[in-house]
């Protein structure tokens, strides 16, 4: 088995600052984001990615731009991460125009065609169906594009995953399915919830590959992710990737998360995925303590400039309220 540190060797100074940026940026936005939502500037349903930002960065180095990317609820870091800026995503979160859905959609329908994030969705598991489809569109278009298609371990149990599985190997779909295994669902454990404790195995029953990845590690995620894009662009179908992580706070804003241990999540916070890249761009002085300061500064300042962009955003209009909900057309072939 390779470990960490055999892995490391094979990324460069470049990627290993960029990781260190970009889960950063994750973190602390998403840190100012509790923080505003104790203080009631952001309503309604809220639920943070800290401590899953390794998945979100090493996703991004080992695909393309033209990529889809779908998600559920937990979908500030990936929207992030594909380019959605901090801006537009905290404005979303209180709700203004300015946001990246019109302030329409709210902590849990981000959403940007222009940066192939398709969501942000509600409804558990309903992403998993819609995943398949983008990637059924860039097969029938004839492009090499992928589309990675992430949920929970609690979205697991949902049956659209064994209807969407056996199309999506039956079509040989460009689609990556990623389980981010945080080990609960809400507030229940796997072992309370299924037989099947390695979630990779339940693609099994339709020959599809897995793997299964360590998700605080980015090395781990992006060697991962690397191996299911190759599959998919060179027209051999989906793969499911089970990517063991966890979040350090509950699953929501009004979750006390008390189902776990402290002993548990200080256990995770030791292999910190922040802290491990920083290490490794330390141990190779890749950086000097003033260069990593300018980064922190960095990011601090683009945390709190999203923050003033949202305070001093307007309010979606009045005549915005039934736009976007449906869109009517009409078709010769309908009769009234």
């Amino acid at each position: 088995m390779q470990t960490k540190t055999d892995v490391k060797t094979k990324f460069t100074k470049e990627t290993y600052l960029y990781w260190y940026e970009l889960m950063l940026l994750l973190r602390r936005f998403e840190e100012k984001a509790g923080q505003l939502y104790g203080m009631q500037k952001i309503r309604g349903f809220c639920h943070l990615y800290i401590g899953q930002e390794a998945i979100a960065a090493g996703a991004m180095t080992a695909t393309k731009p033209d990529d889809k990317f779908i998600t559920a609820y937990r979908d500030h870091g990936l929207a992030l991460a594909k380019g959605i800026s901090a801006n537009a995503c905290m404005a979303e979160l209180y709700g203004k125009a300015t946001g990246c859905s019109k302030g329409k959609g709210g902590s849990m329908h981000f959403f940007s065609v222009e940066h192939s994030f398709y969501g942000g969705h509600g409804i558990v598991g309903a992403q998993i169906g819609t995943g398949a489809g983008l990637a059924f569109a860039e097969q029938y278009k004839g492009t090499d594009n992928v589309a990675v298609c992430f949920f929970g371990d609690g979205a697991a149990r949902q049956g659209i995953l064994h209807e969407t599985f056996n199309m999506a190997m039956l079509w040989k779909l460009p689609v990556i399915f990623v389980c981010e295994n945080n080990m609960y669902a809400m507030g229940t454990s796997v072992e309370r919830t299924s037989n099947v404790l390695d979630i990779y195995k339940l693609s099994n029953a339709y020959e599809m590959p897995s793997d299964t990845i360590d998700g605080m590690s980015c090395e781990a995620v992006h060697e991962g992710f690397e191996r299911a894009v190759k599959r998919a662009r060179a027209g051999e179908g989906p793969t499911l990737l089970e990517v063991k992580t966890y979040r350090y706070r509950g699953h929501s804003m009004s979750d006390p998360a008390k189902y776990r241990t402290k002993e548990e999540v200080e256990d995770y916070k030791e292999q910190d995925p922040i802290n491990q890249v920083l290490k490794v761009i330390q141990k190779n002085k890749w950086a000097t303590e003033a260069e990593i300061e300018a980064i922190n500064d960095k990011v601090k300042k683009e945390v709190e400039d999203c923050v003033q962009f949202a305070e001093e955003s307007p309010w979606p209009s009045d005549d915005e309220l039934l736009k976007d909900v449906y869109i009517q057309e009409d078709y010769p072939f309908i009769v009234d």
